[in-house]
């Protein structure tokens, strides 16, 4: 019986893999579909969605505010957050360029952090004291800037399907206290933070979620809790002003902080949290669906 469900839920993920590599062949409700069937294993229903990831679904489809556009882009982004919460919130960069060859790192600092304005994940330390790998640097960058790899066509996410590619430079961040950057991911509805939850940057990924009071919700992705519980962080307060601030008017977005040494920075906007395609544990598929409501 083991057998037969490992082999059900491997040709599954085959599946969307294949689906994904043949995603410019399908229009978006239709792959929409497609792919949340094969994840949840059920319809999606578009028409009257009901649970929190359909609603994340019908909102790639129905509510397209170009703004969306900017707020994604790792670089555009930082000016619009500095304008609206403080500079001081915003991590520094250094530059932005199209082509790895064009940084000239002598104008850098020793440490700086590379990453893509229009990707997921796939940034690198430089170290300039231990040497620069170009040739790794070219292969990771260079192949996804200049050959225009679009995040878009994955699942749908439409607020980056026209971010214009590009590199940046930012100061690398590190934690004397935690000795790990925690990420601070905040559900926000309608400029309501309501739940949240920690997770770090590297080694093994942990998820513990907690309400604004700081208490324990058995929310899950799948992931484990870390053990011990994080303590409450002393300028959690401050976060939830700050999330509540810049989520106001949006039916769900997820805002993202970096809390190091004591010191927050403004992470990431995410309009779909995990791309609208990561099944919640229990009944929080309905109870965080009725907390989004759509126009």
């Amino acid at each position: 019986m083991k057998n037969k469900l490992h082999a059900k839920e491997l040709l599954g993920k085959l599946m969307i893999v294949l689906l994904i590599r043949l995603s410019r062949l399908f229009p978006d409700r239709l792959y929409i579909k497609m792919i949340y069937r094969l994840v949840f294993g059920n319809r999606c229903d578009l028409s009257s969605p009901k649970l929190f990831n359909e609603k994340l679904n019908w909102l790639k489809l129905n509510n397209r505010d170009p703004k969306f556009t900017t707020m994604v882009d790792k670089y555009r982004v930082k000016s619009l957050v500095g304008a609206v919460i403080g500079p001081e919130y915003v991590v520094p960069c250094y530059g932005c360029w199209k082509n790895v060859d064009d940084i000239d790192f002598s104008k850098l600092p020793q440490k700086v952090f590379l990453k893509s304005t229009h990707d997921s994940g796939g940034g690198i330390l430089v170290d300039q004291e231990k040497g620069i790998d170009y040739a790794a640097m070219r292969k990771r960058f260079n192949k996804r800037t200049l050959q225009g790899k679009n995040w878009y066509w994955h699942l749908r996410e439409w607020p980056y399907r026209d971010v214009p590619p590009a590199i940046i430079a930012e100061e690398y961040l590190v934690d004397q206290t935690n000795c790990e950057i925690r990420d601070y991911k905040f559900y926000c509805f309608n400029g309501v933070p309501m739940y949240m939850y920690i997770t770090n940057k590297a080694g093994y990924i942990y998820e513990n979620f907690y309400d604004m009071d700081f208490s324990i919700v058995d929310i899950s992705h799948g992931f484990e809790r870390r053990v011990p519980e994080y303590s409450v962080p002393e300028n959690f307060d401050k976060m939830k002003q700050l999330a509540a601030i810049l989520s106001a008017g949006y039916p769900f977005i997820r805002i993202d902080f970096f809390n190091v040494n004591g010191k927050l920075y403004f992470g990431e906007f995410t309009f779909y949290d995990w791309g609208g395609m990561k099944p919640l544990s229990g009944e929080w598929e309905k109870v965080l669906g009725d907390l989004i409501v759509l126009n």
